[in-house]
Order: structure tokens, then sequence, then C-alpha cells
């Protein structure tokens, strides 16, 4: 082969093998672009639940946690919570309080079947009272999971230990 040809196969590589390292650093930025964004993707709020969740996960999650994570809530919340935390524990005592994501919740074989998210806790508009799939709701091919909760009457009390009994089986 030429001198010529040699050198020029010698930088076609060299070309070529550079454009790849480019390529590589390129994607790799681009990957960690992505990852540092992903953090981002959630709220101070959200990251703060999957911290809770963790600790839940590695044993926490008593029946004194629940009553703990009420008392801290701001009195709107509290005073639902600890009316909502009677009413399930009234119609389902085989459910055990707990926490589930730092919230209050009453479980079944470990999961949550039912849980209350106060309105502070993602800064939202009101509280909700909702049930996780393990409920027993079923009703058709489409059922209410979740209910926001303002104030408690005597009716809303009903349906609360209506659904809750449903729901523990």
């Amino acid at each position: 082969m030429p001198t010529t040809a040699k050198k020029t196969t010698a930088k076609t590589r060299a070309k070529t093998t550079a454009t790849r390292a480019t390529a590589t650093k390129a994607t790799a930025a681009k990957a960690a672009a992505k990852t540092a964004g992903s953090k981002s993707a959630f709220t101070a709020d959200e990251r703060a639940a999957m911290r809770e969740r963790n600790k839940e996960a590695k044993g926490a999650g008593s029946a004194q946690d629940l009553l703990d994570k009420i008392a801290e809530m701001p009195p709107e919340d509290r005073v639902l919570a600890e009316r909502i935390h009677q009413l399930v524990t009234e119609a389902a005592p085989a459910l055990q309080p707990s926490t589930w994501y730092g919230m209050p919740a009453w479980k079944r074989d470990g999961k949550a079947v039912v849980f209350f998210k106060p309105a502070s806790k993602f800064k939202a508009r009101y509280a909700t009272f909702e049930f996780n799939d393990s409920a027993m709701l079923d009703d058709g091919t489409m059922w209410p999971i979740g209910y926001a909760v303002t104030a408690l009457t005597p009716a809303l009390e009903k349906q609360i230990t209506a659904l809750v009994t449903k729901a523990a089986g």
C-alpha cells in the first residue's frame, strides 16, 4: 500500500475515533442532565413523603406514629384526622393504625387499605380520604376511591363508616 493511502487510512481512523469519543461524551452529558433533572421533578414535599415511606419500610409506622402525625397537623387537618381515626378504628378494628408516606393510614397485612391525606401535606385546597386497591370497594367497572373532605357531618360520618366497613372486607 502506498504511503499516502496509509496516512489517509490512519487519519480516517483517528477522525472516527474522535467522533465516537465526542458522541459518547455528549450521550453521557445528556444522561447526566436527565438524571439531575429527574431529582427536581419532585417537590420538596414529595421527596419528604418518600423519605417517610422509606422509614416506614424499615419498621416505623405504628399506631403511635399515626397519632404523632395527627398531632403535628394544623388545626383544620387535625380535627378531621382525629375524627376519621376514630371512625375507622370503630368501623374496622382489624385494620392496623399506621402511617403511609407520612400520612395516617390503616393497613391490612402491612398494606395500606385507607389513608387520610391532610391538605397541608402537599399544600392542597382540601384534605382527602382515600382507598388503595387493596380496599374491597369494587362496584362494576368504575368506582370512586378518593374523597375530598372539608368538614364532617353526621351523614358524611355514616358514609365513611360504610365505606371503611366495605373496604376492610
